[in-house]
């Protein structure tokens, strides 16, 4: 039912209308969304009058929300797909946004270009599913193909000298975490920002899990309200945060 639904919204909008319009529904009822209880606490964690990264900002929701949220902060999000990045572009304008600073770029562990699908199935477009093209669990996915820069957060000249410390960096991209953040690597050792992942359970998690937590970084997911450590044995969980704690070697 919900894919009918968003086939007729896109063929009697537009896509591009029918994103904008959905994008102010999810930021209205956000703070309603059981399931973004997670993105919400880590929301809380973040001091303000700080700099937050959001990779794989897709249409904005979650970029406003922490501009909004942490007024004093500078929020820099990354979007490479071309209708999101409009879409983005379009919300921030609506809220009259002045903390947001967008590169419309993927990030990866090489400089260079990266084929992207945004997802497309029966005429139904998939905007928060658009995805580096090949990575784990998507093979078969067919949709519109594009062709988009793509750096290493360790290589943004932009990034090198930042006036408000980085406290928070919220990551999704659809299986291809692992690769931003292994070019991230000296961002997140000289900064040490709170980690905020979605991770599914394959291969791509546990590289990341490697890898953070080899520069210092404890792995948690939040249990009625708190954070508690994560134990592979009896945590079921897609939503990771990951902290270096005082004392740690990194």
């Amino acid at each position: 039912m919900k894919t009918l639904i968003k086939l007729v919204l896109q063929k009697i909008l537009g896509f591009k209308n029918y994103l904008f319009i959905f994008s102010l529904y999810i930021y209205a009822t956000l703070k309603r969304n059981k399931n973004e209880g997670d993105f919400l606490h880590f929301l809380s964690l973040l001091p303000d009058n700080s700099t937050i990264l959001d990779i794989g900002a897709n249409i904005g929701v979650m970029t406003v929300h922490i501009a909004k949220k942490l007024p004093n902060s500078n929020v820099v999000s990354f979007e490479p797909v071309p209708e999101n990045l409009m879409t983005m572009r379009r919300l921030i304008k609506f809220f009259k946004l002045k903390n947001i600073l967008v590169f419309d770029i993927a990030l990866g562990n090489y400089d260079g270009t990266a084929d992207i699908i945004l997802p497309e199935y029966r005429n139904v477009k998939f905007q928060g599913l658009s995805h580096i093209e090949g990575v784990e669990g998507t093979e078969n996915d067919t949709g519109i193909k594009y062709q988009v820069p793509i750096r290493r957060l360790d290589g943004i000249s932009e990034l090198q000298y930042l006036k408000k410390p980085v406290s928070g960096i919220k990551i999704d991209v659809e299986n291809y975490e692992y690769s931003v953040l292994a070019g991230a690597k000296e961002f997140l050792t000289k900064h040490k920002p709170i980690v905020y992942a979605e991770l599914w359970e394959n291969q791509n998690r546990i590289d990341c899990m490697r890898l953070l937590t080899g520069i210092g970084y404890s792995v948690f997911i939040l249990e009625k309200g708190n954070l508690v450590k994560f134990d592979a044995n009896k945590h079921r969980s897609q939503n990771f945060f990951f902290q270096i704690l005082p004392g740690s070697k990194s």
